[in-house]
């Protein structure tokens, strides 16, 4: 999704009108701490002190509070709850974001206001208290709320029904009656229903539908076992069944991995968000719905909604312990630095790679040709050196004593094991950033576990210079040996590595060098590597400012300030092993090569490595560049003398 787009669907949804129909639920969020337990007078038993309670909106009230928070026109619930202070705070909460309360109706008796109260203690949430499990709809109460709902559909420009609750709302005489409702007309004009039912998907006729791949997956009759998100021709093939069941559009959900939308006979792909640190699903699924609605009802594309979909819920599962909501701004911001995740299905089963003409090169994009080059960016750091192979293991143990403190020798196991798991995987979804940037991170992580008192918290400068002290003593050992003759080059360079920039140089194709490494040591271990003359000082590297990523200013200095006054036309390649660069050639329509490198024997796939190249955008991946020629093919340059591609 464009940033024009973005502002053409806020402006849209500003006007329009939308009914929320389902199950209005709270969820209540406990902090306990264990300082202030005390031992029960009655029973002996020691209490569970709560420090701070939280409301937070759920089921069809979070899908209310995410239409109002982005802009909609005018939102109207209709609901029932219980005579309970649940319920009031409910009322309370939705009136309070200009939602029209007046189809939200209080059952006296058989029905308490859906609650589920989660202790949250030491940052892990446990086992919930759950309210309204025996609700029991009264006929008096079905017919008021569908009279009040009938009168109020011609001012309406859509409907969105949430069922989440099989015990409640939504039992058979009311589906019934909501069906009629979404297959007949309003003020002679139909209006969209967007359907998200848990247990009664089939029961609306004419309905619009949002779903996961699971559920879509069960409602064809099949069944997708553990954790491991549901493989793509699986969703496709459930989303041609259900669409020819239905004749309506359809949304599917697949977390990460974006949306599957089937729009008549078309299946199209919204594609997932990654997400750097922790992130909290619950509610995900009522943001991406809202804005899929929202979208809907301002006459958007089911494609253009589903991307809406997928921004908002990338917004929400950022905010943790609560069922939270995304502004414009926040729409804004996450857009500007989105980061869509490709071809995942690919990327995790590498059994489904094509190679080229029997060599290492895998091809990912399809259909892809040949086509000149005239400019190659290069990663640095695990591209070409491996001056620096290790770091990981070197940032780990300094991030993972920042967050612990002085005691982290001692710190609890279960913290420790936790806090490992997270900076490994901050490290890991950072790779090929600057080092400053992954150094932000730590500091939001450090003020996160709150080991460290608040006064004793460093900012991303201070912990990037003790990670340059290990880093920087791990890579002179290196560079002595190099220089002594005790080591060659060969044994810091990836396979063919330097070989391929010759042959590009000599072939004049203008290289540049671009590092998240600090500029003044890419510079210099260029130098002690012996290639830094084929770049002609091209050398490009952090600056210590967290807005300015050499990568993406290099390549933006090339396709914007080359090639124009009807210059030659300008092709770019980038060459990199991590995301950054990847992400970067894709996004500004260079072709992407990841260089999946291991960097211990520096010859060799690094499967990881090519999930991550994958999901970032990578048009082709290889292991190293033992075969220039096959790779070279794709960028129409010569073949070196004798013709035949080098294997190791």
């Amino acid at each position: 999704m464009k940033s024009e787009h973005l502002e053409a669907v806020l402006s849209g949804i500003s006007n329009a009108r939308i009914g929320v129909v389902g199950d209005f639920c709270m969820d209540v969020y406990w902090a306990l701490d264990p300082a202030g337990s005390r031992a029960s007078v009655e029973t002996g038993l020691p209490t569970r002190a709560v420090r701070e309670q939280r409301f937070s909106l759920g089921g069809a009230g979070n899908v209310a509070a995410n239409l109002a928070a982005l802009g909609v026109g005018r939102v109207a619930a209709f609901g029932v709850v219980g005579d309970d202070p649940y319920g009031r705070e409910m009322e309370r909460r939705l009136g309070a974001i200009a939602v029209d309360v007046g189809g939200l109706l209080v059952q006296d008796g058989d029905w308490d206001t859906p609650a589920y109260i989660k202790p949250v203690e030491g940052g892990t949430e446990r086992n919930r208290i759950d309210f309204g499990g025996w609700n029991a709809l009264s006929d008096a109460t079905m017919g008021r709320l569908l009279d009040l709902l009938r009168e109020e559909l011609p001012r309406l420009d859509a409907v969105i029904v949430n069922q989440q609750l099989a015990p409640g709302l939504h039992t058979e005489g009311f589906r019934g009656a909501l069906a009629r409702l979404c297959a007949g007309n309003a003020a002679g004009r139909r209006i969209p229903f967007l359907v998200d039912s848990r247990d009664f998907c089939d029961s609306f006729p004419g309905a619009v539908r949002k779903l996961n791949d699971r559920e879509a997956l069960r409602l064809c009759g099949g069944k997708w076992e553990g954790d491991d998100p549901v493989p793509f021709h699986e969703v496709a093939a459930s989303a041609r069944v259900l669409s020819s069941r239905w004749g309506e559009p359809l949304f599917v959900t697949r977390g990460g991995r974006g949306m599957a939308v089937r729009d008549g006979g078309a299946l199209l792909e919204a594609p997932g968000l990654e997400i750097l640190g922790r992130i909290d699903a619950v509610g995900a699924g009522d943001s991406a719905l809202a804005a899929i609605g929202s979208a809907l009802a301002a006459g958007f594309p089911p494609i253009v909604c589903a991307e809406f979909g997928n921004l908002a819920a990338s917004v929400t599962v950022r905010k943790l312990f609560t069922t939270g909501t995304a502004t414009p701004p926040e729409l804004r911001t996450a857009l500007a630095s989105a980061q869509y995740v490709r071809r995942p299905d690919l990327a995790q089963d590498p059994r489904r790679a094509v190679h080229h003409q029997g060599t290492e090169v895998e091809v990912v994009a399809e259909g892809l040709s040949p086509r000149p080059l005239t400019h190659a960016v290069f990663d640095h750091d695990g591209t070409i050196s491996t001056l620096r192979e290790g770091w990981e293991k070197v940032m780990e143990p300094v991030m993972v004593c920042a967050i612990l403190g002085p005691g982290w020798k001692t710190a609890d196991e279960g913290l420790y094991r936790e806090v490992t798991a997270r900076v490994r995987d901050l490290i890991d979804k950072t790779t090929g950033v600057q080092t400053l940037v992954q150094m932000k991170g730590l500091v939001e992580m450090v003020k996160e576990f709150a080991v460290v008192p608040p006064e004793e918290v460093r900012d991303e400068h201070h912990y990037k210079a003790l990670f340059n002290r290990e880093i920087l003593a791990h890579v002179r050992s290196r560079t002595e040996k190099l220089s002594r003759g005790e080591l060659l080059v060969d044994d810091f360079t990836l396979k063919g590595a330097v070989a391929f920039l010759k042959r590009l140089h000599a072939s004049g194709v203008v290289l540049h060098l671009a590092s998240g490494t600090d500029e003044g040591d890419v510079k210099a271990e260029a130098e002690a590597l012996g290639y830094a003359g084929l770049f002609e000082g091209r050398i490009h590297g952090s600056v210590g400012k967290l807005d300015v990523e050499a990568k993406k200013v290099v390549l933006e200095r090339i396709l914007e300030g080359i090639g124009r006054d009807g210059a030659d036309p300008v092709s770019v390649a980038v060459f990199g092993d991590g995301p950054v660069e990847i992400r970067e050639a894709a996004a500004r329509g260079g072709r992407a090569v990841g260089v999946a490198s291991d960097e211990v024997r520096r010859w060799g796939l690094n499967p990881r490595k090519r999930t991550r190249l994958i999901r970032a955008g990578a048009d082709l991946v290889v292991p190293d560049f033992s075969q220039a020629d096959a790779l070279l093919s794709f960028f129409l340059l010569p073949r070196e003398a004798g013709g035949a591609s080098h294997g190791r």
